[in-house]
């Protein structure tokens, strides 16, 4: 992992916040991503990741097996949370995905607070448990080179290109519950 330039911050790039933010904070420079159309994504990849479903459910459909949250690094600022993830199957640990979220606690109930908070379950599992009311929005689709840290938390070896999303968890006011970049490993 580089350091950050005192000279050349590393550029905010919007159709990835939060996981720009958290690169920013530790000085490091985003990895090459490139935005593309949902389209353009080969399989299994649209079907993860084109769509408006949370992906929790859609991961662990696709997987046969429940996820659990591993938290990398996590903040409150203000009335926000932000935390850095590896969404894993349970039993194997194997990561199935890597994410960033921007999460508006007080717009969830205090029994949702308190497990967001916990860092043990996936956000998508807390909004089925919690019964909240919500739909999600995908608001752009990237192709990714991973770097050093993406190919440590999704324990890739080789270079090869990844796939992502950025999506907007709604609630039933549409008022933004969650933006969150959610990158999955080799398929």
């Amino acid at each position: 992992m580089s350091e950050r330039s005192p000279t050349a911050p590393p550029a905010a790039v919007p159709y990835v916040y939060p996981l720009d933010d958290f690169y920013a904070r530790a000085g490091l420079p985003l990895p090459a991503i490139e935005r593309i159309q949902g389209p353009e994504m080969p399989e299994p990849y649209r079907s993860l990741l084109v769509h408006e479903n949370d992906m929790t459910p859609t991961l662990e459909g696709f997987h046969k097996s429940e996820i659990h949250l591993r938290t990398l690094s996590s903040e409150q600022r203000g009335d926000f949370y932000f935390r850095e993830v590896a969404l894993q199957l349970i039993g194997t640990e194997r990561p199935v995905e890597f994410g960033a979220n921007k999460v508006s606690l007080v717009l969830f109930p205090f029994k949702a607070r308190q497990l967001i908070l916990e860092e043990r379950l996936p956000l998508g599992r807390i909004l089925k448990e919690c019964q909240i009311a919500h739909s999600t929005v995908a608001k752009a689709f990237f192709r990714v080179q991973p770097d050093g840290l993406i190919k440590e938390v999704l324990g890739i070896t080789q270079a090869t290109l990844l796939y992502g999303r950025k999506a907007t968890i709604l609630d039933s006011q549409k008022r933004p519950l969650s933006e969150i970049v959610e990158i999955l490993p080799p398929l």
